[in-house]
């Protein structure tokens, strides 16, 4: 339609230049230039016109993005059977949404140790797997939770990122079964793991994180609260803080503190996004 109401405009615009010499023979040339005036104008109106049209369309036909958490809010991030660092019972826990083919969540291994070593037995963090890049990611989270049925989670994990996402960021199976065995693995189970309750394991954590509202890595959730990417020490020490305080005044209430994130976090935190 474009297209073709230009051609039409040249052509008239053609006839316009072509009659605007006129000659004593032609008395009713002033005439025809109006007209033809006049038809430029309307062309030109209904070009516009279309323009504007299509131009809302397309912003029409343009995805929504979903919302993400609020930083406010409290979710209910379950947290039993995936692997952590630090006591079940301390007051504040984080989890961490992940994948091993994220630069960002190796960058922010950094920040969890430095919050263990600021806070110690007090917090713990806790891991989930979620899957973005699912040709590069799924095999190292599988070979992990496999290392983690043996009690050897974070062996295996700082190997990861050590010696394969490090060195060359070598993801693969074969990789990841010469990580295995330095880490001191059974490799008959660990290979029955990997095919099988891993591959669930992993689907699992990729659905609960979703279902919470991350939707990229790293994401975090402190004591419920959602912090989004590998921001740096003090924007973590803060919420860290404020969450501290509460499950000093809760626990200093009553709340047994073996079962502070159960009753704060999971009971009380919102279900989904």
């Amino acid at each position: 339609m474009k297209r073709t109401g230009m051609m039409m405009l040249s052509m008239l615009t053609a006839l316009a230049i072509s009659a605007c010499v006129p000659t004593e023979s032609s008395p009713q040339v002033g005439e025809k230039l109006d007209e033809i005036n006049g038809r430029l104008d309307k062309i030109e109106q209904t070009l516009r016109s279309n323009r504007a049209g299509a131009a809302a369309a397309n912003r029409g036909r343009q995805p929504q993005r979903r919302p993400g958490p609020d930083p406010e809010k409290t979710y209910s991030v379950a947290v039993e059977g995936a692997p952590a660092v630090g006591p079940a019972d301390a007051k504040v826990t984080v989890v961490k949404a992940f994948e091993f083919a994220c630069p960002f969540c190796e960058r922010a291994r950094g920040t969890m140790d430095q919050i263990r070593e600021e806070y110690g037995d007090d917090v713990r963090i806790v891991y989930k797997h979620y899957i973005v890049h699912p040709g590069s990611a799924t095999v190292p989270a599988q070979a992990s939770c496999a290392a983690g049925m043996q009690g050897k989670w974070k062996a295996m994990e700082d190997l990861i990122w050590d010696k394969a996402f490090k060195a060359g960021r070598d993801l693969s199976e074969g990789k990841m079964e010469e990580l295995a065995k330095e880490a001191g693995l059974d490799m008959a189970k660990y290979k029955a793991d990997m095919e099988g309750a891993c591959k669930e394991l992993v689907q699992k954590d990729h659905q609960q994180m979703a279902k919470v509202g991350v939707t990229g890595t790293p994401g975090f959730f402190i004591n419920g609260r959602f912090l989004r990417g590998a921001q740096p020490f003090p924007a973590f020490k803060a919420v860290i803080d404020e969450e501290m305080k509460k499950a000093d005044e809760r626990i200093g209430k009553g709340t047994p503190k073996g079962k502070y994130y159960d009753e704060w976090v999971i009971s009380k935190g919102e279900k989904s996004l």
